[in-house]
Order: structure tokens, then C-alpha cells, then sequence
């Protein structure tokens, strides 16, 4: 009898100081310094108003008021690093060849129309402005822009590269870098631990366990930033109809699995930021802050400032 009641005794201490430091953290864990705050961030610097992760995409996203670009790096063959986010050229070329295996003088344009990934049936008709800018473009454009680079391969000599790149332009206050892979974000901390990391995908997972398990309050993270997509716009990336029922329960569980408000305000509360993507419509704008996001990633940087105009959602200061 008194070992159960030593049990419940001890349990019930865990449950109720666990919910006190979710809701507290900062009693534990000191709070990480921001040296941003992004509310409105272009995806490839608005892949749905301009040719996607080009110059002209980036300065109509910068024009309009974002606070942060989105974009993806690779490296050519005379390593030099490119804002690109396919390997191969194909679907933005029209030519079949990879980054990696191209001199920078040998890429091609992009093509003058190409379609936008995160929205269905969509496509972007683009200007003059079709060339594969080098990452060191963006910086010299944009020097008070914060920056999200998705290094998109695993290759040690394309980590050091951003690395000296970013360091060089004075931007380790308005970088932040990573991947899906956790090898990659690893590289990228060991690299530079200066620059800010986002949460790789065997992360999150690890993220999710310790919040349903009540042990997140307790554990320190390195990561600043938790880049994730809403996963309820898979009906919106594909024709609902064609969806198995096996799919469409997957997307609802990962919904109610990632989605949570308790999670969102946990974590920013320790400084770190929390970014949904990709999203294209108003009432997954206004999902994404009722949740508590710190900023929505879209395709469409011109929309998502007009409703966060009409909303009353202020950019960061």
C-alpha cells in the first residue's frame, strides 16, 4: 500500500512539474536570443509571383516587406554555391544534367514558365530574369535580409563554402541553416555552431516524443528554429478524390500530431521560432498564428501580406 501510494505520489509530482515548466520553461532552460523574428517568409522568394530562387524573386519579396527568404543551395563543379533547389536541371532547365557536374558559366537558364510545387495546377510565368543566382548575390543584394538556406546535398566542401560565405558577409545574425537530413544539420552545426540550426526531420520526431511523453520541458535543444509543414494540405496538393483512405488518415494523424498549440507556445516561449510551410491560402494563414506559429512560409508573398495586413499581424520590429 505504501509503495503504491509512494508511486502515485511520485507520478503525480512529475505530471504537475512537467506541465509547469511546458507552460514555464524558462525556469529551467534559458531562453535563447533571438536576433530576429520572421512572420512573413518568401518560399524560393515567392515561387507562385515570380520564376522560383531567382534575383528578381528575391527583390520583389524584399520590396513587398518580407522578413525572410527562403531558399536552396547546391555547388557546381568549379564550386561555386548556386541557389538552386533541384540536382538536376530538368524540371527548371528543361536540361538533363546535374548542378554538381556544370562549371557556374555552363548553367542554363531557367525555363520561362514552371509550375509551383505547393499549389495544384499552378503555374509561374516569369520575366527576363531567368539566370541561377550565386548565394553570394543574395547577400550582397539583400544585407539586411535574414536568410533560411536549405543546404540540399550532403557534401562537406558545400557546407564550408556557405559557412565562410555567410561569415564573410557578417550574416551569422541572420542565417539560419539545415536540412531534412540530420547528418547534413549536424555538418552544418559542427561547421559553424554560430549560425542558427533547424530541427532535421529525426528530430521533430525526437521533438514529438518528449512532448507527449511530458519529458520536452526537461531537455535542452540546440536548434532555434522548427521548420514543418501543415500536413492537412495534402488535399490541396493533390486531387482529394484520388487520395486512398490510408493516405488521408496518415495526413490526419500528422496533423493531430504536429499541429499543436501547447508545442508552439512551449517553444517559442524558449526562443525558438516555429515556421509552417508550404502554405498558399488564407485560412491556412490564419490556422497557422491561431496555433501560435512565429511566421508562415509561402509561395505567395503578396497575398500573405495583404491578409496579414487586413488582420492586424504586425511584422517584427
Amino acid at each position: 500500500m505504501c509503495a503504491a501510494v509512494y508511486v502515485l505520489s511520485t507520478i503525480t509530482g512529475y505530471v504537475l512539474t512537467s506541465a509547469l515548466l511546458l507552460k514555464c520553461p524558462t525556469l529551467l532552460h534559458r531562453r535563447k536570443r533571438e536576433t530576429f523574428i520572421s512572420k512573413h517568409i518568401s518560399h524560393r522568394g515567392g515561387a507562385g509571383e515570380n520564376l522560383e530562387n531567382t534575383m528578381a524573386a528575391f527583390k520583389h519579396a524584399v520590396e513587398l516587406g518580407t522578413d525572410m527568404l527562403e531558399l536552396d543551395c547546391h555547388m557546381t563543379k568549379d564550386e561555386q554555391v548556386v541557389v538552386s533547389h533541384d540536382a538536376n536541371l530538368r524540371r527548371s532547365s528543361g536540361i538533363d544534367g546535374k548542378i554538381c557536374n556544370m562549371s557556374y558559366s555552363e548553367l542554363p537558364p531557367y525555363l520561362g514558365k514552371l509550375g509551383v510545387t505547393f499549389q495544384r495546377e499552378c503555374f509561374c510565368e516569369g520575366g527576363e530574369d531567368k539566370r541561377i543566382p550565386l548565394l553570394r548575390d543574395v547577400f550582397e543584394a539583400f544585407p539586411n535580409t535574414p536568410v533560411n538556406i536549405d543546404i540540399k546535398i550532403n557534401n562537406d566542401t558545400l557546407i564550408k563554402k556557405v559557412s565562410e560565405l555567410v561569415i564573410k558577409y557578417d550574416r551569422e545574425h541572420l542565417t539560419v541553416w539545415g536540412n531534412a537530413s540530420n547528418q547534413i544539420v549536424k555538418k552544418c552545426y559542427k561547421e559553424n555552431p554560430r549560425i542558427p540550426v533547424l530541427f532535421s526531420f529525426p528530430r521533430v520526431l525526437q521533438l514529438l516524443g518528449l512532448f507527449y511523453t511530458g519529458l520536452l520541458p526537461f531537455v535542452p535543444l540546440k536548434e532555434q528554429f522548427l521548420e514543418i509543414p501543415m500536413p492537412s494540405i495534402i488535399t490541396k496538393l493533390r486531387d482529394p478524390n484520388k487520395l486512398t483512405r490510408t493516405q488521408r488518415f496518415i495526413a490526419w494523424l500528422a496533423d493531430t500530431l504536429l499541429m499543436r498549440k501547447a508545442l508552439f507556445d512551449h517553444l517559442t516561449a524558449r526562443g525558438i521560432q516555429v515556421y509552417i510551410w508550404v502554405l498558399n491560402d488564407e485560412e491556412d494563414f490564419q490556422r497557422a498564428f491561431d496555433l501560435g506559429a512565429t511566421g508562415v512560409m509561402t509561395d505567395f508573398p503578396t497575398k500573405l501580406k495583404d491578409f496579414m495586413d487586413r488582420n492586424s499581424i504586425s511584422n517584427p520590429q
